[in-house]
């Protein structure tokens, strides 16, 4: 028995019992995976896969038993690779942090700036994405956390602390009548054409509650899941715009007037999420407190420990 076989199950699974897939993901051949299996199969003396010439169709009641087994010893490998290389090098390696466009362009350039200064040897990439993508790859191990206001605490495999609180804001171009109206209410928004995120991203969920709760349609004409791109269409007069409020810069914006709607809509709350039981460094301990100051050392490992 040996780590690779264990990997090739892991994949397997992921990959929807796909053995070309999991080959491609794993940088071998698709027999090469199928073998390793079978291999491993005969040595536990049990098959962890049901089969169909050569489809694997499910795994088996074995299979479904020793999979989380497969996980913890592989998580736990890891974790001793991160250990040592911890140990070897405190203060530099490489962080990957998954987020959506929001929280890159708006929420961490002063972050990544600070970050930056304190561990100037730490190779840092931000990868982008939606919510759901980015949780996938930090339970892949792909990225060591990531940063949404969506989605992240509908993973059991995930861990997830909140960073800070936020509203969105509604914005049009100067001059728009809707500046005009005393007080702004929920009616009076949905009476124009609305311009704002994909149904992923930014807390749009909460903005479509909002308006259904009321009794009212919203008559969405244009969606983006960049802020910029939502802004850029609101100044062209397509639409009214609702964002999220930290997306909205008053020098940078001055074409767009925001108006007084912080009351009309609930709060969000954007999350850090972690792997669950994953060996916590350093690096990545510093960044998150870097981005949320609350999020000390000693309440995230309180949190991966389920304390």
């Amino acid at each position: 028995m040996n780590f690779q076989q264990l990997r090739y199950v892991r994949e397997t699974v992921r990959r929807q019992l796909n053995l070309t897939e999991a080959a491609r993901a794993l940088h071998t051949s698709q027999p090469g995976v199928s073998r390793q299996i079978r291999e491993l199969e005969e040595e536990l003396g049990v098959d962890l896969f049901e089969r169909h010439g050569r489809r694997f169709v499910r795994l088996t009641p074995a299979g479904r038993q020793l999979l989380p087994i497969i996980e913890r010893v592989l998580e736990e490998a890891e974790n001793l690779r991160r250990a040592g290389a911890e140990f070897a090098a405190r203060d530099q390696g490489s962080l990957v942090v998954a987020t959506t466009h929001t929280q890159a362009r708006y929420m961490l350039p002063a972050v990544v700036a600070a970050y930056r200064a304190r561990y100037p040897k730490v190779r840092l990439s931000l990868q982008q994405g939606s919510p759901t993508a980015i949780a996938q790859m930090v339970i892949r191990g792909e990225a060591d956390m990531a940063i949404a206001t969506e989605s992240l605490d509908h993973y059991e495999e995930l861990v997830t602390l909140p960073a800070y609180r936020w509203s969105h804001a509604v914005v049009v171009p100067s001059g728009h009548p809707l500046a005009r109206v005393r007080p702004l209410t929920l009616e009076a928004i949905s009476r124009w054409p609305i311009v704002t995120y994909s149904t992923e991203f930014a807390g749009r969920s909460k903005i479509d509650q909002t308006f259904a709760a009321a009794d009212l349609k919203l008559d969405v004409v244009f969606t983006a899941i960049d802020s910029d791109v939502i802004k850029t269409y609101v100044e062209l007069g397509l639409g009214v715009g609702i964002i999220a409020s930290v997306a909205f810069d008053e020098k940078r914006d001055r074409a767009l007037r925001r108006l007084k709607s912080d009351a009309l809509f609930p709060v969000n709350t954007t999350r850090v999420a972690l792997r669950r039981g994953v060996y916590l460094r350093e690096i990545v301990l510093a960044f998150i407190e870097a981005f949320s100051p609350e999020l000390d050392e000693a309440r995230v490992r309180a949190a991966i420990r389920g304390a």
